[in-house]
């Protein structure tokens, strides 16, 4: 058995993770790499972004970009899953309130109650602008448990 996932258990790994690592490129090109909440829906990511955020005008100027999550302390526990792809800004207000509404059901035991946020992170966070990521083809994928076998 090699290191790398299945494209479903590639899927199911990105579906139950809890942060995902997203990176998108600087008018220059060079990268900005921040971890993201995140939800899958029909092997695509949808994420969220205060409409003013610098991720989306990064998006917006050129949608290129990568994903990752990754699990595991020891060596032998590693696990992760990249995808390269494109992010664009959804439009469809049918589509933004499906991700919202996953969002939602996703974090809504992790978010920070907005009464205990300062005023104006309250307000910063109180619109959404909504992205989808759709992956290419190929993914990038290990399992280092694979190797060593279950601990």
């Amino acid at each position: 058995m090699g290191l790398r996932l299945s494209p479903d258990e590639a899927w199911h790994a990105l579906e139950t993770a809890h942060t995902g690592i997203l990176t998108t490129l600087t008018a220059d090109g060079r990268p900005i790499t921040l971890p993201v909440w995140y939800i899958v829906a029909d092997r695509t990511i949808g994420l969220q972004t205060p409409p003013g955020a610098k991720k989306l005008a990064r998006v917006r100027r050129d949608p290129r970009a990568s994903f990752l999550i990754e699990s595991g302390e020891l060596w032998a526990e590693l696990r992760a899953v990249h995808l390269s792809g494109t992010v664009t800004e959804v439009t469809d207000p049918a589509e933004a309130d499906r991700i919202a509404a996953a969002f939602e059901q996703k974090y809504a035991a992790f978010r920070t109650p907005a009464a205990d946020l300062p005023p104006a992170t309250r307000n910063h966070y109180a619109t959404m602008a909504y992205l989808r990521f759709v992956p290419e083809d190929r993914m990038l994928t290990w399992d280092n448990r694979r190797i060593t076998g279950p601990r």
